[in-house]
């Protein structure tokens, strides 16, 4: 009882009970009632995490199953878009001028968190930018419902998907707002800086200080949050992000990396034909990779803070994307 008391008094002052949580006397059954696997997962959040488990079950009564989540889910990948394809999805003159409107509207947020952070407020932006168009592309599904179709109802990744509907869950209650009302991606990503609830409860902050984690509406803790994702993960202030290369020989391509981790340094590189554009430290270890650029291919070494980049997202091309965004916002903002 005591739990419950605690979880309705959490909620009260934002939203109706009856529209958080529902009864059992009031609420229609829904896609999860009667669930083995939903009342396992509630014994769990009311043993483990002090929720008062009728209400959660409440709470279930109301989360609906996604057959279109499950089918964008289960969607056969599609080939992977050459770098001179996947660029200009990215590199647009439309995203550049409404980045450079966003950097404008909130100069004193960004200036703050690169302060703050030491991340340039241009990569703040071009992760806004690249995930969801400043806004204006953040999902329109519910996070618990996203979270629950693929937690309960999507075996390959049910393990992943429950831990981050647990997290979904802690954090509404951290934050006092009404979990069947925040929205995201088909994937349960959430906001302008599209965090997963993991993410959101390890690295968003309450960066305008009104007591509240906002990333879905507030700019300002969206900047702030990326910019402590980004801090957090080793950003080195003041630190290039890639270097362009030449390469000569026949084992130039021997160096490429296998992945993202940076598997080789400089040095090693260059006894194999690449020749950096940049004088860098010989003892520098980097990410190599080639991408199938317009002109045809194009060889990169990828700094530390490249690699900070592909921990928000494990692709070279979407790191590439942020930083060339970034970089054509600063100079889209010079001219202005």
């Amino acid at each position: 009882m005591q739990a419950m008391r605690g979880w309705v008094a959490r909620y009260a002052p934002w939203v109706g009970l009856a529209g958080i949580l529902g009864t059992p006397a009031t609420s229609v059954a829904g896609d999860y009632e009667g669930s083995p696997q939903v009342a396992e997962f509630v014994g769990e959040m009311t043993r483990d995490y002090g929720f008062a488990g009728e209400q959660l079950m409440g709470v279930f009564r109301e989360v609906e199953r996604k057959q279109a989540i499950l089918d964008a889910i289960s969607r056969p990948a599609e080939r992977v878009k050459p770098w001179k394809d996947y660029r200009p999805i990215f590199i647009t003159d439309a995203r550049i001028a409404r980045g450079v409107d966003f950097w404008r509207q909130h100069e004193a947020a960004l200036a703050r968190a690169e302060q703050e952070y030491g991340v340039p407020a241009q990569v703040i932006v071009a992760i806004i930018g690249v995930e969801t168009f400043f806004g204006r592309n953040t999902g329109n599904y519910r996070v618990i419902d996203a979270l629950s179709t693929l937690g309960f109802d999507y075996p390959p990744r049910a393990d992943f998907f429950r831990k981050e509907l647990r997290e979904f869950l802690l954090l509404a209650r951290d934050e006092q707002v009404d979990p069947m009302t925040l929205k995201g991606s088909y994937a349960g990503a959430m906001g302008l800086p599209q965090f997963m609830p993991s993410s959101f409860r390890a690295y968003a902050v309450d960066f305008d200080g009104d007591g509240h984690i906002n990333i879905w509406s507030d700019p300002t803790d969206a900047i702030g949050s990326v910019a402590s994702y980004f801090s957090r993960h080793g950003w080195v202030p003041g630190e290039p992000v890639v270097s362009r290369a030449d390469v000569r020989g026949e084992r130039a391509d021997e160096g490429l990396s296998p992945g993202l981790d940076p598997t080789k340094t400089v040095g090693e590189l260059r006894a194999l034909g690449w020749s950096s554009h940049d004088a860098l430290r010989d003892d520098l270890p980097v990410v190599a990779f080639k991408l199938d650029g317009a002109a045809g291919p194009e060889y990169w070494m990828g700094l530390k803070n490249f690699y900070v980049i592909t921990r928000y997202n494990r692709s070279a091309m979407y790191a590439m994307a942020v930083h060339q965004l970034s970089q054509m916002l600063v100079q889209a903002r010079g001219n202005k």
